[in-house]
């Protein structure tokens, strides 16, 4: 019986403090606007194009302006026997990557891209872009008063599919 009184009296003490801050003291985050001012829209679109021109052109800085510095970029690939593996970059290996030059092998003329901004809400973007290479799903976050990408699924365009109308 002792024992069974000591258990709740503990359980109590875990789980009333937690109620109290829920009932009284917390209050719900004020709602956010759902809709991106014209200056919010131009700062991402610019981020999203930094990111694909930085790539295109070698422009290591205009790349690192970008993105943020714990950014995760995937995509789902196939090894040699096809099994499944997500390939992982970084905001570094990225940076180093486009100051390599590794995305300028395409001539200038057939270099070119669409950003599709799909959502705004409050300090988090989530964007489509397209590009003569690429497809990239991008979720971006306001960081100290600049836009940013965070995180990047992407995958290959095949080059038969049409460009998307502006």
């Amino acid at each position: 019986m002792r024992r069974n009184l000591l258990c709740l009296l503990g359980a109590l003490l875990v789980v009333l403090p937690a109620a109290r801050a829920h009932g009284q003291g917390a209050t719900p985050a004020a709602p956010r606007a759902t809709v991106a001012s014209a200056a919010d829209s131009a700062a991402i679109r610019r981020v999203a194009l930094d990111y694909i021109e930085g790539w295109f052109t070698g422009d290591s800085a205009r790349m690192r302006r970008a993105l943020h510095p714990d950014l995760a970029k995937r995509a789902v690939m196939r090894d040699a026997q096809q099994r499944l593996f997500l390939d992982l970059q970084s905001a570094d290996m990225l940076v180093r990557a486009a100051g390599f030059g590794f995305g300028t092998s395409l001539p200038a003329a057939q270099r070119w891209a669409s950003v599709q901004i799909l959502d705004v809400d409050g300090d988090l973007a989530s964007v489509k872009l397209h590009s003569t290479r690429l497809v990239d799903y991008m979720h971006l976050v306001r960081w100290d008063g600049e836009w940013r990408i965070l995180n990047v699924l992407w995958d290959l365009r095949p080059a038969d599919r049409p460009r998307p109308a502006p």
